[in-house]
């Protein structure tokens, strides 16, 4: 997935809004005015951040360890940073979306 990819998807999501909270350099999405995914414009890999339960974190964490990562500037128990880097599918990596949006959504 590309930036561009990461970004249409996101705003497919109903009620979803796209803002630069944090400057010109970093993209976020959120639903209810809550954040569910950042994504700076200058990685290489394009990399993001999203929300998961914990124990499952914990576990892509070490299933995938050098592409799923502790949140980069983020509660390390409920966010991953996650590397577009080919290892993870593009599938895979919608699931991690959809899994944020959803707990963002609930809360």
């Amino acid at each position: 997935m590309h930036l561009d990819e990461i970004r249409e998807y996101c705003l497919s999501k109903p009620g979803v809004e796209e803002a630069l909270p944090f400057g010109p350099d970093v993209l976020v999405y959120k639903v209810k005015g809550k954040l569910f995914l950042l994504t700076g414009f200058d990685n290489d890999p394009v990399q993001f951040n999203v929300k998961c339960d914990p124990e499952k974190a914990i576990e892509l964490r070490e299933e995938f360890p050098d592409t799923v990562l502790p949140g980069y500037h983020m509660n390390k128990k409920h966010w991953n940073t996650v590397l577009v880097n080919g290892v993870l599918s593009a599938k895979q990596l919608r699931a991690m979306i959809d899994e944020s949006y959803a707990l963002v959504l609930k809360k």
